[in-house]
């Protein structure tokens, strides 16, 4: 599984004649869409609200509330307002295909319909509206990026920039000491920052769809060991000792730099709110249901439970500091839920504040 799957697009039929709404289903759903229907008014605003449709077929001639209110409180609600409405009615005047427009519709068809041109019309309106959900999330992933670059990632490089200025003007007066400690520090703030842009570039190549997935057979042993081995220094800094376990046997079908990141940003997480002298482990063991079970555990600071469900939908958020204020862009555990959804696995987490956290990811096997 590659977590691309065929869109079946969601079409709402609104008509107060179950004949009509069954007619209309019927070359739409041979055409490959899936079809809901509401016989009135309130009804219809019920579903549109609580459901994600692509496209909403509204009559207009229907008892109570007729399909210019309804399109009206569609175009008035937040949730509904960009979803495009053409009216499939009989009345076919110029004062009502003008009020169509006027209350929001997209497209006005007239009873009786041609079903190539219905078709036809359904198909370049959902393309619209695709191309327009498109160009908003590439502006959307446009200004986290630019945030991200210019606030967190400018850190990083500014620490460096600084440090290696001091070194430079004051090279014969620093001490070994001090010049190993400065040293460290720019190799550290650039080891944040490439992390950082290896993050960055891995959640914007999702939200344009161009990450590749390329599953292949994986040692898990081998590939814990080496994301231990990655994260050892960042936590020498806070000596807080890692530990891993897993069966040398043990394998797993998978894309191994989708699930480095992934383990990467896992460990890191736990590192950042784990106290000084704390505790990391990562681990993997196969479950009785035959899935992998790979998680990673700390002695830290732990998760409210009002915090749990909003864990990885953090992007473009303040991130909360770590045990010795360290920042972060919000963008990793959003990351992690991306990239767990492109592999097929699943990821659950387990928390207890003043406790620590255990996330726990489900791989399948080989």
């Amino acid at each position: 599984m590659n977590g691309q799957e065929i869109v079946k697009y969601k079409i709402l039929i609104v008509d107060d004649v179950a004949k009509n709404i069954q007619l209309v289903a019927n070359f739409l759903t041979k055409a490959g869409y899936q079809i809901n229907f509401a016989l009135d008014g309130p009804s219809a605003l019920e579903h549109a609200n609580r459901d994600k449709f692509d496209l909403i077929i509204l009559d207009i001639m229907m008892p109570g509330m007729d399909g210019f209110e309804v399109c009206r409180k569609l175009k008035e609600n937040m949730v509904t307002t960009d979803v495009p409405v053409i009216f499939l009615t009989a009345k076919t005047d110029d004062i009502s295909i003008a009020r169509g427009f006027e209350a929001g519709g997209v497209d006005y068809i007239a009873k009786p319909f041609n079903p190539a041109e219905l078709l036809a019309r359904v198909k370049t309106h959902i393309r619209l509206r695709q191309r327009e959900v498109e160009l908003t999330n590439l502006n959307r992933t446009k200004d986290v990026f630019l945030s991200i670059i210019g606030h967190d990632l400018k850190t990083p490089v500014a620490n460096i920039v600084s440090l290696g200025e001091i070194l430079n003007n004051n090279l014969a007066d620093i001490s070994e000491g001090e010049k190993t400690e400065l040293i460290n520090d720019m190799v550290e703030s650039g080891r944040q920052g490439l992390w950082l842009l290896e993050n960055l570039l891995s959640w914007t190549r999702i939200q344009t769809g161009k990450i590749p997935y390329n599953p292949q057979e994986l040692i898990l042993h081998e590939v814990i060991e080496k994301n231990i081995s990655f994260i050892a220094p960042v936590a020498l800094r806070k000596s807080i000792q890692t530990q891993s376990d897993c069966d040398k046997n043990l394998k797993v079908n998978t894309d191994v730099n989708i699930l480095n990141t992934i383990l990467r940003n896992l460990l890191s997480n736990a590192i950042k709110f784990t106290p000084v002298d704390g505790e990391v482990w990562l681990k993997a063991n196969k479950e009785a249901n035959g899935e992998i079970l790979v998680y990673v555990t700390d002695n830290g600071v732990g998760i409210d439970k009002q915090r749990l469900d909003s864990l990885f939908k953090t992007i473009g958020q303040v991130s909360t500091l770590g045990t010795q204020n360290e920042k972060g862009s919000g963008l990793g555990l959003a990351l992690v839920n991306d990239l767990v959804n492109i592999i097929g696995a699943r990821i659950e987490v387990e928390s207890e504040p003043g406790i620590g956290s255990t996330f726990k990811l489900y791989l399948k096997e080989e």
